[in-house]
């Protein structure tokens, strides 16, 4: 293995790659926070301005930093975009041309995911979109004949050392993959950031794996933040109907979002304050609010989760993730049945590992608590290949053991009345985001004898300022197709759908649907014959409100059982007061009788009487009529969301 060749210039690394490789580059890059942004920037502005040597860029999850649009949302999101991802964050170039769609004709962009929503309007972004599976990932970058991978990596002390951190997925397998094929590995090149957090074990390589080592000298911008949204109680109804489905001593996978928010806080209530956690479950009328099976975890669970994120921080503090695993199936089977000896129990608190991701992204607090995690923490999370935690590889029965009980929970967008799933693009074919691992863990669902395939969803959405059901007849688009249905949780309950027939699919979705929607969707599956014509809707369907779910935790929210932000929050106390406002600011003005009921309230709303946001969005002295219109909006959304 040939020594490194190290630089601190990003335009040296840039002319050693382009000297290493002749002809068009075909170069990857890990998902979400993986991506080396300034090495990347270095080497599109190079290629941009040479039409000579053409680019194609194979990645994921470029994440951007909001922009601050304009009016009342400029002024909140402006400086906490400054603050919190920092004035120098360096924003990918390639990003910004593709939502204008201006990337030139000679370089090529192809995503497998995208970040929520953001390409939507791109139609260069959405012509080079790739629908894969995670595991899948690899097997595409060596068709494609992969010439180099860029990543940012964490070094160790001495140097000698280099840590993927935060994106083991894609990396080693793409290599395998492509070296199988008979191509040449393809070049590495890593950008040093001091800010990423060093993880051994299989994370860590020696230095001279890569060819290339880039370490860009100070001042180094922050790691891209995700700042953490307010929990609603749509979102908490959900978490904790979720929550019952988790068993002690198995094993929890989870998505990103306020609904997992809302999940791990309810599972860390359920350990940490039973009685609490089961009256929230009354309010909501669980039938399992008093099931002795939703104790406090003896035993703990195992997670295996292709991102860990910032619920899974507060379930390892809280100490429910806590049940090790070690490759060793002969010890795992004596400790399931009870034969272990003492020496199976030492080896496997001292070996084994209660976390397993293939990448992970979160919050400023979440990275440092990575960084500050003591040893035997951090040796208690281990990261891994895409293909070993989506999928469940060669050793079936080690993986048996290891995933017992598993609950793979993940969102959707949408589910129809006949259990098929829509999490990733609307029915015209643009792509919102991306099909991820999502389908691996509901397949992976149905292979194991003993796991559940979770998809969680709100019953509504509201679109234009109409309200929709989310529980649909069918759609344009699927994502998880209706062979592999299996629980579906709304806020209004669960439906079990793994092997039932059609009809009673269709009545189990009907019982978490909104009331609003329940009678039309009912009266078109029976014109299509697929529901009797005497059946009737259940008394407590129509029970499915928005505001007895409001009354039924509203106590809850004021006691602080459920707190707006359960796992912290990257707001100020003033910036959170003005997140509920202008959320119901939005809300309220999304229709145009709307927006003329808000102008005329607002007109005798009177000045803000909340000198702290006044002050925060520079309106205390409004100079000109139309901050007099803002600053009066905004005293009406205040006065309106203050209790």
């Amino acid at each position: 293995m040939a020594e490194a060749v190290r630089t601190d210039s990003l335009e040296t690394a840039v002319d050693l790659l382009l000297a290493r490789i002749d002809g068009p580059l075909r170069v990857g890059a890990p998902l979400g926070l993986g991506k080396p942004h300034r090495l990347l920037n270095a080497l599109y502005a190079r290629c941009a301005a040479d039409t000579s040597r053409a680019l194609h860029l194979y990645t994921a999850l470029s994440l951007d930093p909001p922009t601050a649009g304009k009016g009342l949302e400029a002024r909140f999101l402006a400086p906490f975009v400054a603050r919190h991802f920092g004035e120098d964050f360096p924003r990918l170039a390639y990003v910004q041309a593709l939502k204008r769609d201006a990337v030139p004709a000679h370089i090529e962009i192809e995503e497998f995911y995208f970040q929520s929503g953001a390409l939507l309007g791109s139609t260069q972004a959405q012509r080079r979109y790739a629908s894969l599976n995670y595991t899948h990932v690899a097997r595409a970058l060596a068709d494609r004949g992969l010439t180099a991978i860029v990543q940012k990596v964490a070094a160790s002390v001495d140097g000698r050392r280099l840590s993927l951190s935060c994106n083991t997925d894609v990396t080693f397998d793409a290599i395998d993959a492509i070296v199988a094929r008979g191509l040449p590995r393809p070049l590495l090149v890593a950008e040093v950031d001091p800010e990423l957090p060093w993880l051994g074990g299989s994370a860590a390589v020696d230095a001279d794996c890569f060819d290339i080592i880039v370490a860009p000298s100070g001042p180094h911008p922050k790691l891209f933040g995700l700042p953490r949204q307010p929990v609603s109680d749509v979102d908490y109804a959900i978490g904790f109907h979720a929550s019952t489905l988790v068993v002690d001593g198995g094993t929890l996978q989870i998505g990103i979002g306020t609904l997992a928010d809302a999940l791990c806080h309810a599972l860390v209530l359920r350990h940490t304050d039973n009685a609490a956690y089961r009256a929230v479950l009354r309010a909501l009328g669980s039938p399992r609010a008093d099931d002795p099976a939703l104790a406090p975890f003896a035993q703990g669970l195992y997670g295996c989760s292709e991102m860990i994120n910032e619920g899974f921080r507060r379930l390892v503090e809280s100490g429910v993730i806590r049940r090790k695993v070690v490759d060793d199936a002969a010890l795992l089977q004596r400790i399931a049945d009870g034969s272990a000896s003492a020496e199976d129990r030492a080896r496997l608190e001292r070996e084994g590992e209660c976390l397993h991701g293939a990448f992970y992204l979160g919050s400023h607090d979440f990275y440092r608590w990575l960084r500050e995690l003591p040893d035997g923490g951090r040796g208690a999370i281990g990261m891994k290949r895409v293909s070993e935690v989506n999928d469940l590889g060669t050793d079936v029965p080690l993986e048996r053991l290891q995933r017992r009980d598993a609950r793979f929970f993940n969102t959707c967008m949408m589910a129809t009345a006949l259990g098929a799933a829509v999490s990733d693009a609307l029915d015209d074919g643009r792509v919102v985001s991306g099909v991820g691992g999502q389908y691996n863990f509901v397949a992976m669902a149905h292979a194991l004898p003993d796991a559940r395939s979770v998809l969680l969803l709100r019953a509504t959405r509201v679109t234009a300022g109409r309200t929709r059901s989310n529980i649909v007849w069918n759609y344009g688009h699927g994502t998880i197709p209706r062979h592999l249905r299996d629980v579906y949780v709304t806020e209004y309950g669960i439906a079990d759908l793994r092997g039932r027939c059609d009809e009673d699919c269709i009545a189990a979705m009907l019982g978490i649907t909104d009331a609003r929607f329940q009678q039309t969707l009912r009266d078109t599956a029976i014109g299509h014959g697929k529901l009797r014509r005497d059946f009737d809707l259940s008394p407590a369907a129509a029970t499915n409100t928005p505001l007895r779910l409001r009354e039924a935790l509203a106590g809850f929210r004021r006691e602080g059982t459920l707190a707006d932000y359960p796992l912290g929050s990257d707001f100020t106390a003033v910036e959170q007061r003005l997140v509920r406002a202008l959320a119901w600011l939005k809300s309220n003005t999304a229709t145009r009788g709307g927006k003329l009921r808000a102008l005329l309230a607002a007109l005798g709303a009177g000045p803000i009487r909340d000198t702290e946001a006044a002050a925060r969005m520079d309106l205390a002295t409004p100079a000109n009529p139309g901050e007099f219109l803002q600053a009066r909006l905004l005293s009406l959304a205040l006065a309106r969301t203050t209790t």
